[in-house]
């Protein structure tokens, strides 16, 4: 396979907390171990790569936290979306959700957590990493995927297609404000019951749904555990059942009865489940961090369906927009 002619965009002078490249991941290998890895917040990652004139899969960057910085090495066009972590350019602070044209020699760094915790930056024409299983998503427990199958660090050199100009004619382009989700500490999340839904008692039920839970330090890109009342389980059930695959927003219950959120980065998993949370409401399970504060609320399977189409519809109609303007297609 012909190599992608490349050139140097950015370079990594601090990488943050935990920074990597990722896409929207990789899928039909969870027979094999692998876990579809990928951006957590991926409506985040979509808006950030229409806003630059990419198609939804190209590659960019997932950082968490704060303390990411990195030297611009030639004219780009960028959008930051996500959380908000006090981008600032040039130690100016930088507007998120629209689309920038970067020079060389400009400074990007993330300061400080405001709202949420993962930020993504999308970049012109996408990152340039081999892929592997079809994704150039970052595996960080696999070691492959992204940047060497590691998180970045200082001096990593980061590369972008070199036929790819600056698109300016979609310069100073915004995603609408009230499609960007609101970042809360306390989070209502909308859940569907099951598939375990029978192994909990009506009492368990009714502390899930009545409840607040907090977000304890264990939380990463694999899931987030929760502190709060124990949902009670049947007697007549056990705690853990034969192993079988999750998705993301899929909620465990282990022995303890404090739920536990499953996220990108696992496949299997032996604890009932006793709901899992829409994937309209994905976006804010991605942005929690330790201190926040869920709760749960249940909703039907076609209420979810009529917003996830909703979601698609807004975002198709923002591409056309952009499509309108950039000679680039989907």
């Amino acid at each position: 396979m012909e190599k992608m002619e490349r050139l140097a965009t950015f370079e990594v002078l601090q990488p943050g907390i935990l920074t990597t490249i990722q896409d929207l991941g990789r899928y039909g290998f969870s027979q094999f171990g692998v876990p579809p890895s990928g951006a957590v917040d991926a409506l985040s990652f979509r808006v950030g790569n229409l806003l630059v004139g990419n198609g939804e899969q190209e590659a960019g960057l997932e950082t968490t936290l704060m303390g990411l910085k990195i030297k611009v090495l030639r004219d780009v066009v960028i959008a930051i979306t996500g959380g908000d972590l006090s981008p600032a350019l040039n130690e100016e602070s930088l507007e998120m959700w629209r689309t920038h044209l970067l020079v060389e020699g400009d400074i990007i760094a993330f300061k400080k957590v405001k709202a949420g915790c993962r930020a993504y930056l999308a970049v012109s024409g996408g990152f340039v990493v081999p892929k592997i299983m079809g994704s150039c998503s970052t595996y960080l427990s696999g070691n492959f995927g992204g940047l060497e199958g590691r998180k970045l660090r200082r001096g990593d050199i980061l590369y972008t297609p070199a036929d790819i100009s600056p698109p300016l004619s979609i310069l100073g382009l915004r995603f609408p404000g009230d499609w960007i989700p609101s970042l809360e500490k306390e989070t209502s999340l909308r859940v569907i019951a099951g598939p375990q839904n029978h192994h909990f008692t009506e009492k368990g039920f009714q502390t899930f749904y009545s409840a607040p839970y907090q977000v304890t330090p264990q939380c990463d890109r694999m899931g987030i555990r929760l502190e709060g009342p124990k949902i009670e389980r049947r007697p007549d059930v056990e705690e853990s059942i034969i192993s079988e695959g999750l998705i993301s927003g899929a909620i465990q219950v282990p022995g303890d009865g404090k739920p536990i959120i499953i996220l990108t980065e696992l496949v299997t998993g032996g604890y009932t489940k006793i709901a899992a949370i829409i994937s309209t409401d994905l976006p804010m399970v991605a942005q929690l961090k330790p201190g926040d504060q869920v709760r749960f609320r249940p909703i039907s399977i076609e209420e979810s369906q009529l917003l996830f189409r909703e979601q698609e519809e807004r975002l198709e109609g923002f591409w056309k927009t952009v499509r309108a303007s950039s000679p680039w297609k989907k």
